[in-house]
């Protein structure tokens, strides 16, 4: 039974090397390059298949959904399909980018009832602890498997709106973001009126790992009991949020739709400055 959504670079070195090797996904993106797949072909984790964020693990539709909205949940069965992937099996994702782009793989899968988990640490942690690079494309033969979805919590704006107000909701934007002082990628600068800033960067240690889970439980300790939700400006660093909440014991939901719907839609209130 899986214990943790980690796993680490020498633990997959020796899952690889077993009979029944994980299916492993590189969702190598980042904001300034989105399209990972030429850095997946010049070195990727032997048998990875490249994942697109911006294709398959969202969907484009009206502003108003956010800008990157979840894929409807056949548009991601047949992408879950092309990757290969089986009922049944170990699913491996992985970045280049602290995580936040495989963590948003990582919610996806796991809410659709699939069994994932994160490469912590990413492409880096990889190559420090020695393991091999393929070039080129791994194009699998497709896989069947059935998804189930909806196994994760997670909030549409009304319920976000609600829980800034009656529990916790976690902004894991940059402060600057939060206060309003900047707003580089969405229509309004500010904060969902109610919540607190929690930005996901702090989660993470200087090599691009996750703090270790007992520094996590701490803190977020005075969350415990609390219902919690998160969201960022796109849904995909809260999911890493949520990968670290989920670290410290903490089953958070995700509002997808995020800043970037909020600030889309007339009519909700807008906060400014360090206080919720």
């Amino acid at each position: 039974m899986i214990t943790s959504p980690l796993i680490d670079a020498s633990e997959l070195i020796e899952q690889l090397r077993s009979p029944a090797p994980p299916v492993v996904l590189d969702v190598r993106y980042r904001l300034d390059a989105p399209d990972g797949r030429e850095d997946y072909r010049a070195g990727h984790v032997p048998r990875a298949v490249y994942v697109s964020l911006d294709d398959e693990l969202a969907a484009h539709g009206d502003p108003g959904e956010g800008r990157h909205p979840l894929p409807t949940a056949e548009d991601f069965e047949r992408a879950v399909r092309r990757w290969g992937i089986e009922d049944g099996d170990e699913v491996i994702v992985y970045d280049d980018w602290n995580s936040f782009a495989a963590a948003r793989a990582w919610w996806m899968l796991t809410d659709a009832g699939i069994s994932a988990r994160v490469l912590d640490g990413g492409v880096r942690a990889w190559r420090d602890a020695g393991g091999a690079l393929e070039t080129g494309d791994v194009v699998p033969a497709p896989g069947s498997a059935t998804l189930r979805p909806g196994q994760r919590p997670r909030l549409d704006i009304d319920d976000a709106a609600a829980l800034a107000r009656d529990g916790v909701l976690l902004d894991a934007r940059a402060p600057e973001r939060y206060r309003g002082d900047v707003e580089p990628l969405d229509p309004a600068a500010g904060h969902i009126p109610g919540a607190r800033n929690a930005p996901t960067t702090e989660n993470l240690a200087p090599d691009g790992r996750l703090r270790p889970a007992d520094v996590l439980r701490q803190k977020y300790a005075d969350l415990d009991g609390a219902a919690v939700g998160v969201y960022c400006g796109s849904g995909v660093t809260a999911a890493h949020a949520l990968l670290a909440l989920a670290v410290a014991g903490h089953d958070a939901a995700l509002y997808p739709g995020s800043w970037s719907q909020w600030s889309n839609t007339p009519g909700r209130p807008i906060a400014t400055g360090d206080r919720p």
